[in-house]
């Protein structure tokens, strides 16, 4: 069984970066160019670390170079750590879905290809029901025009990625970003 094929409640330790201490929990969100969606939730209380990296592919130790040419079917994601007691899951889904544009498959702003995706990969079936809901509600809102696509897949392995993407735009203020904060 390759780590694609993993369900999210199996090896729990392949699908984050680290093993999750006591009382932490993991969101993994992908919505378009992993920089700005890492600086817009890494502000939410509760959140305790982020990590950018990719996800959702086949190919094993992904590097950037390969992913932004699509081939390799990962999407650029955000590795979210929260402490649940400071705030929720459905919290951190609810921002997700007003800080990017989830009715645009496979794109995001200017940033166009399958790496750009909008999906939510979840690691438990709590999160998929919570995910499953908070999607439909977004949907009914009326808040957008055309229909959400944002995918809702099992957790599959998280690969980090290089060094010069962790913290893109702590680094380089006024770097470029496509994500704001829609009421």
């Amino acid at each position: 069984m390759t780590s694609r094929e993993k369900p999210a409640d199996a090896a729990m330790n392949l699908l984050t970066s680290r093993p999750l201490k006591t009382g932490e929990e993991a969101a993994t969100l992908a919505g378009g160019c992993f920089w700005g969606v890492e600086e817009l939730v890494r502000k939410l209380p509760g959140v305790t670390g982020t990590l950018v990296g990719y996800t959702g592919g086949a190919t094993e130790r992904p590097r950037y170079e390969e992913v932004k040419k699509g081939s390799t079917g990962h999407a650029e994601a955000v590795e979210i750590i929260f402490d649940p007691k400071k705030t929720s899951y459905e919290e951190i889904l609810r921002f997700f879905f007003r800080l990017h544009d989830p009715t645009t498959a496979n794109r995001q702003g200017n940033d166009v290809g399958s790496q750009y995706r909008s999906a939510i990969f979840f690691h438990s079936k709590e999160q998929r029901e919570t995910a499953s809901r908070v999607k439909a509600e977004v949907d009914a809102s009326g808040k957008w025009k055309k229909p959400v696509v944002t995918e809702i897949v099992p957790a599959v392995r998280f690969w980090p990625a290089e060094d010069y993407h962790q913290d893109y735009l702590q680094k380089n203020p006024g770097g470029y970003t496509c994500h704001w904060v829609r009421d």
